[in-house]
């Protein structure tokens, strides 16, 4: 029970007011009798009941949080601890371990061109007949037409003509290989003879095929001169034409270098069989790495 003295029993139960009444600082009674004086009856009292409820529920808190963390502390210092871990000592490999049976090698598999460079069936440029300016033409106007990116077939199919048209179809080809970074593919069909040859050789050995049935012709250039005049104005014109005949010996050389570079065929072997036309097939031209394969 509460006694008179006690303004707590009046507003709490009387187990919460012992409870309050352990937190509460001492001097709230004897200020009881300054704030009854102070405050009208009604006004005091619920302002009393407001302050008394305020103080209550701080002390029930604080007195209700260190009972929590000591029921935690006991929990704690009751509960069992666990067993230490044992690291067990590292197994050492016994030295004379069986060796282990190397992998079957896998058989390899064939490559088919067709599947490899699917375009091959319908190149971008397709040339024929006489390597001339209007084979230029044609070549120029389809490679306009041609995609802007990814590789460009090539296929031409010829019985020869100028030299000089194939060495600027093939300087074409170089620029956009080297300087657009291009995959330039040569497809010969059928008859890849002289300036065909020629402009085969702007390509790379890895870079070229063949067809089925195909031949490639390889020889010297064949120029021929007419002499007609007085015997000083010839000597001039002879000088003239040894010169071109020179300069002709190098542009050529350059192309059997380009014609030979990553095959089994020296330069010195083809510049001996030149001079007699040589005619190969397409299967030994892949068995002598002049191309990549025959389609």
């Amino acid at each position: 029970m509460s006694s008179p003295d006690n303004p707590l029993g009046k507003l709490i139960p009387n187990d919460l007011s012992k409870l309050a009444g352990t937190v509460l600082p001492a001097a709230l009674p004897a200020a009881m009798p300054v704030i009854q004086k102070a405050l009208p009856g009604g006004l005091r009292n619920r302002l009393i009941q407001w302050g008394l409820g305020i103080l209550v529920t701080f002390g029930l808190s604080f007195v209700v949080k260190r009972m929590l963390e000591a029921r935690e502390a006991k929990q704690r210092a009751l509960a069992p601890r666990p067993a230490p871990r044992t690291i067990a000592p590292p197994q050492r490999e016994s030295a004379a371990r069986a060796p282990q049976a190397a992998p079957a090698a896998a058989a390899p598999v064939p490559i088919d061109t067709g599947l490899a460079y699917p375009m091959l069936g319908r190149p971008h440029i397709s040339l024929s007949g006489q390597v001339d300016q209007a084979m230029y033409a044609s070549f120029s106007h389809q490679l306009a037409l041609a995609p802007p990116e990814g590789p460009l077939v090539v296929a031409i199919s010829t019985l020869g003509g100028d030299p000089e048209v194939a060495r600027l179809m093939g300087d074409e080809i170089r620029l956009l290989r080297d300087y657009h970074r291009r995959d330039m593919v040569f497809l010969g069909k059928v008859s890849v003879y002289s300036a065909g040859a020629v402009l085969m050789a702007a390509f790379p050995a890895d870079r070229r095929y063949l067809t089925r049935g195909s031949r490639l012709l390889i020889h010297e250039r064949i120029m021929s001169f007419c002499l007609n005049g007085s015997l000083r104005t010839l000597t001039e014109t002879m000088r003239s034409h040894l010169g071109e005949v020179e300069h002709a010996l190098k542009v050529e050389e350059e192309s059997f270098r380009d014609l030979v570079a990553g095959s089994r065929v020296t330069f010195e072997e083809l510049r001996q069989r030149a001079p007699n036309d040589w005619y190969i097939d397409a299967e030994e031209a892949r068995s002598l790495g002049l191309v990549a394969d025959v389609i």
